[in-house]
C-alpha cells in the first residue's frame, strides 16, 4: 500500500462544479454521514443515500429528504440491491461507521457494487489519523481499515482516502486531553509532539469537495490545526481565560501497560469506541506514528479551517 507520505501534495484545484454529478452516500444518517450530504447538496450534487431497511422513517432521513437527498433502502448482504443503487453513480461515498461488519464485510459488497455499476471513483470510511504507518495490533480499529484497504486496492476502481487526524470536538469531552474542571492538560510521552486535528465539520466540507473532484490522488490529508500538547495548553487558555497547568502521567510505555489492564477489565470487543480503543488511538498520535506526513488543506482553497479554540470556546 502506498502511504500518505508517498503522495504529492497539490498546491490548489479548482472548485469543482456538481451541476450533473451524482454521489452514492453510505452511512449517510450517521454524524459525518449527515455532514457530507449537507455539504454535497450546497455545492449542487445529486445525492443518493443509501439507509438501511426501516431507517427511512428516523428524524436523520426526514433531515435528509428536507435537503433533497434521495434515499434508497438497501440489505448490505444484498450485492444486487446495491449494484442497482449504484448505478449512474460519478462516485461512492462511505460515512458508514462499525467493526469488521461493517468496515470490512459491508464496505467490501458495497465495494463490488461500485465496480459492478461502473463507478468510476470510491471514498472509503478512513476520516483517521493515518493509519497506514502503524504496526499491526497497535489499533483495532485501524486493524480493520488496512485490512479493507487491501481489498480496496486491488480492485478495478480508483480511490481515494480522506485522513484528518483526530476530529477537534473530542478534545471538548471524549478524548481526555483537556480536564477543563482541574484544568489539566494530561499526556503521556512528548508535550511537543505534533498532533493533527480536524473537525467534523471541515472533514465533512473536504470530503464533498473530493468526491466532486475527479483528479484526486489516492490519499488526501488534512488537519485544520496541526499543535503539540503545549500548544493544546495554550489554546485552552486562549478559549477560556484561565491557566491550564501540563500533567505527564509518563512515558509511552505506561499508557501501553493502561491500554492492555483496561482492555483486560472491560473488554467490551462488540463496542465501536470502548475506553481502551480511545486510549489506542491517543498513544498513536502521541507516539508521532499516526502524524500525517503532508497536507493537502489548500487543494479547496474556499474551505475555513476551524482552529482547536473556536472548539473550545463553543459551549456543549
Amino acid at each position: 500500500m502506498n502511504s500518505p507520505s508517498t503522495q504529492p501534495t497539490a498546491a490548489s484545484a479548482p472548485s469543482p462544479t456538481a451541476s450533473t454529478a451524482t454521489i452514492v452516500l453510505a452511512g449517510a444518517t450517521g454524524a459525518l454521514g449527515l455532514l457530507i450530504a449537507h455539504h454535497l447538496r450546497q455545492r449542487g450534487a445529486t445525492v443518493r443515500a443509501l439507509v438501511r431497511p426501516g431507517a427511512s422513517a428516523k428524524a436523520e432521513a426526514a433531515s435528509l429528504r428536507l435537503q433533497g437527498v434521495e434515499l434508497v433502502e438497501v440489505d448490505y448482504a444484498n450485492l444486487a440491491q446495491l449494484t442497482q443503487a449504484c448505478t449512474g453513480a460519478d462516485c461512492v461515498v462511505s460515512a458508514l461507521s462499525g467493526l469488521r461488519e461493517v468496515i470490512v464485510d459491508a464496505q467490501t459488497r458495497l465495494l463490488e457494487a461500485a465496480v459492478a455499476a461502473g463507478v468510476p471513483r470510491i471514498i472509503p470510511s478512513d476520516f483517521s489519523a493515518d493509519f497506514t504507518q502503524l504496526p499491526e495490533g497497535s489499533n483495532r480499529n485501524f486493524d480493520l481499515r488496512r485490512e479493507f484497504q487491501r481489498r480496496l486496492d486491488q480492485a478495478p476502481i480508483r480511490a481515494t482516502s480522506i485522513l484528518n487526524g483526530m476530529f477537534t470536538e473530542l478534545l471538548k469531552g471524549q478524548a481526555p486531553v483537556i480536564l477543563t474542571g482541574p484544568r489539566r492538560v494530561v499526556y503521556w510521552g512528548d508535550a511537543d509532539q505534533p498532533l493533527d486535528f480536524t473537525t467534523m465539520v471541515n472533514t465533512a466540507e473536504y470530503t464533498a469537495a473530493a468526491a466532486l473532484d475527479p483528479t484526486t490522488p489516492r490519499y488526501l490529508c488534512v488537519a485544520g490545526e496541526v499543535a503539540s500538547i503545549r500548544g493544546l495548553q495554550a489554546e485552552a487558555e486562549a478559549a477560556t481565560g484561565h491557566k491550564f497547568k501540563l500533567l505527564r502521567v509518563g512515558g509511552l510505555g505506561v499508557l501501553g501497560t493502561l491500554i492492555k489492564a483496561t482492555k483486560a477489565l472491560m473488554p467490551a470487543n462488540d463496542e465501536i469506541f470502548p475506553p481502551w480503543q480511545g486510549m489506542q488511538y491517543l498513544h498513536n498520535m502521541l507516539s508521532g506514528q499516526a502524524k500525517l506526513r503532508t497536507l493537502d488543506n489548500a487543494r479547496y482553497p474556499e474551505i475555513r479551517w476551524t482552529q482547536v479554540r473556536e472548539v473550545l470556546a463553543t459551549k456543549s
